[in-house]
């Protein structure tokens, strides 16, 4: 099949890739020209595992192809994605402008019928928005065709998207007719075939479900690191809470792992749109309230420890800071705790060295040149002269270290755990002050 992508960000790559590598003639069409030549010559702008030699493969067997023509793009295939961001508004709501813009653009150029598919994360009723935006369009231009418009929301996780993208858990997809129900399924058959993993379900319903999905995934986290903050208060140990109430069937061991706040460029965004959504109805959604304020309120845990320990004024204090990614395996930095600690350790005068394996250029393109921050080339060389270890990312290179290295390299043997790798007693024996989130039961903060 021809199919069309607009947006050439995370979503729109990967799909269009995943498409290609299965057989699908793909053309990708965004405005930022220098992204378009970049893909061209094989320079992936995000880094996701997998993903660069699936680009490269398919743009040089020709089953991928990169566009600014829009018009290009409009006349290339019937299956026409919308992949284009939709960033949290001044209020938090999601801002459809990029959405509506391909929607005006699809009409501008269509000379027949186009199955336009919301894959990016929008607000329920944006279908009928794209729907009455065309119409408007093709009635300016004084045509009749016919066009139909789908939900078909993404489900993929930072780091494992290429896998999330090649054997999908579900694919939902959300239509009003019954004949666009075909079409889907001949686009899907690749992914499709060892059972059925297509809902098929109403328009609206498929726009909410991804909102769902994401705001029970933050609701876990939330309620763990609620329940973390009970456990360093009452003496307790979270992990040991954790492994206790994950092997319980109806709960399980995903996304109940306390840490220092969840970050992204869903969670955080979606929770908020959805708060508005329900808003905007006059609706108080009180759980997703609580969500947002508990993980806002989490990013400031590990700041609350170094103050505890060194006290307000941290000028002159060099801090060693373990991952900058608000997740492992990827390179995105949006809204990751990180962020808010090294933010709060400038405001008390403090140095940052700091390391990560994928997100140093990211930091340098955020923060630029500064003289309170030292991005230093091996986690090893974070840890020279500096005061205290701080983790903010569990990458699998930060979860068994050389102990006597860090404790040779710190001016005092301190680690602020903010995603509890390590054993607190192991540590503690070996000489190390540790801070972990909700190990009350080992730690003398409590």
């Amino acid at each position: 099949m021809k199919v069309t992508v607009f947006g050439i960000g995370y979503v729109g790559l990967v799909q269009a890739a995943v498409l290609a590598e299965v057989g699908h003639d793909v053309m990708c069409i965004d405005v930022d020209e220098a992204k378009v030549e970049n893909l061209k010559q094989g320079l992936i702008p995000i880094y996701e595992p997998g993903l660069t030699p699936l680009v490269k493969k398919n743009f040089e067997e020709g089953r991928l192809h990169f566009s600014t023509n829009p018009e290009e793009g409009v006349n290339h295939g019937v299956m026409q994605f919308i992949a284009v961001g939709t960033p949290p508004d001044e209020d938090g709501s999601a801002d459809l402008k990029y959405v509506v813009a391909v929607a005006q653009t699809i009409a501008r150029y269509m000379t027949s019928h186009k199955v336009v598919i919301d894959k990016s994360t929008v607000p329920v009723g944006t279908a009928d928005r794209v729907r009455k935006v065309m119409a408007e369009a093709l009635n300016e231009r004084g045509v009749d065709l016919n066009f139909d418009v789908v939900s078909n929301p993404e489900f993929l996780k930072e780091g494992a998207a290429v896998a999330d993208c090649m054997r999908p858990e579900r694919i939902i997809v959300g239509t009003d007719n019954d004949d666009v129900v075909d079409l889907l399924r001949e686009l899907y058959e690749p992914f499709n075939r060892n059972h059925d993993r297509m809902i098929m379900m109403d328009i609206r319903s498929a726009e909410l479900t991804k909102y769902a999905a994401n705001c029970m995934l933050a609701t876990k986290i939330s309620f763990m690191n609620e329940i973390a903050n009970l456990a360093e208060r009452l003496g307790a140990d979270v992990e040991k809470v954790r492994q206790g109430i994950g092997s319980d069937s109806r709960i399980g061991y995903s996304f109940i792992y306390p840490g220092c706040g969840y970050g992204g460029s869903c969670f955080p965004k979606d929770v908020q749109a959805l708060i508005r959504t329900a808003e905007h109805i006059g609706y108080v959604p009180r759980l997703l309230k609580a969500v947002e304020d508990v993980n806002d309120d989490q990013k400031m845990k590990l700041p609350e420890f170094i103050q505890r320990h060194f006290g307000d004024d941290l000028k002159g204090k060099t801090f060693a800071l373990w991952g900058l990614s608000f997740k492992p395996n990827t390179d995105d930095m949006r809204e990751a705790s990180s962020r808010v600690l090294m933010d709060e350790l400038w405001k008390r005068g403090a140095i940052v060295q700091a390391y990560d394996p994928e997100a140093m250029d990211e930091a340098q393109r955020i923060y630029g040149h500064r003289a309170d921050l030292r991005l230093m080339g091996t986690k090893e060389a974070a840890l020279q002269g500096a005061d205290a270890l701080v983790i903010c990312t569990e990458w699998q290179s930060f979860k068994a270290p050389d102990f006597d290295i860090i404790k040779n390299a710190l001016n005092e043997a301190v680690i602020f755990d903010g995603r509890n790798l390590y054993d607190p007693e192991r540590l503690r024996k070996r000489g190390f002050t540790y801070y972990g989130i909700g190990r009350g039961a080992s730690l003398n903060i409590a």
